[in-house]
């Protein structure tokens, strides 16, 4: 025997049972919630656990639809025929939403009215511009315009403000070292000096 079947008759035997109603989806599925009605939670019944019905619109075996909004929750049980009227009503919604919104879109586009204040706008803001740029090109005209070079020709062409002497270094004569004068020859010297010797 199963935990889940055990646990069951503890329940029945001690009168905490509570018996749910069920209901056939039109392919087999079986249901299960205390009454089948708005605000209950509704679930799919398994060998093992219940699971929560997930959102969305389900027919049942009777030909009535089951709406379920949030999850494990209902929202509403409708006959074919109110689902049909429902569905016809969303269906003319909608075609009147897209209108709402086409007549937006139309009123988006600009006249010819408003084009030519824009322009008229965009015209006086470039005569604008242009004066002021030319009354900073007739500023600069009126400064002289002095290059480089003549600037430089100013500078050197100006007497120096004390003369420039020469002053030579004094060179000093270095005392050369000589290392190893007063060590004896080697051998490897003496050879090096006959070498020395014969090509001389």
């Amino acid at each position: 025997m199963k935990s889940t079947e055990v646990i069951s008759q503890l329940k029945t035997l001690l009168g905490m049972e509570v018996q749910l109603e069920q209901m056939e989806l039109s392919n087999g599925t079986v249901l299960e919630a205390e009454s089948f009605e708005k605000g209950q939670e509704v679930f799919i019944k398994t060998e093992d656990e219940k699971v929560a019905l997930p959102e969305g619109i389900y027919d049942l075996a009777d030909s009535r639809k089951l709406i379920v909004i949030e999850e494990g929750l209902i929202d509403e049980i409708k006959a074919e025929s109110e689902t049909e009227e429902n569905e016809e009503m969303q269906e003319e919604q909608a075609i009147l939403e897209e209108e709402k919104k086409e007549e937006k879109n139309e009123m988006t586009y600009a006249t010819k009215e408003e084009l030519a204040e824009v322009k008229e706008m965009v015209e006086e803001i470039k005569a604008m511009i242009e004066k002021e740029t030319k009354d900073e090109m007739s500023e600069e005209v009126q400064e002289p315009v002095v290059s480089e070079e003549e600037e430089l020709k100013e500078e050197l062409s100006k007497p120096a403000a004390t003369a420039i002497k020469h002053s030579p270094e004094v060179e000093t004569e270095k005392a050369q070292k000589l290392y190893a004068q007063s060590r004896q020859n080697t051998t490897l010297d003496r050879v090096m000096s006959k070498i020395a010797n014969i090509k001389n």
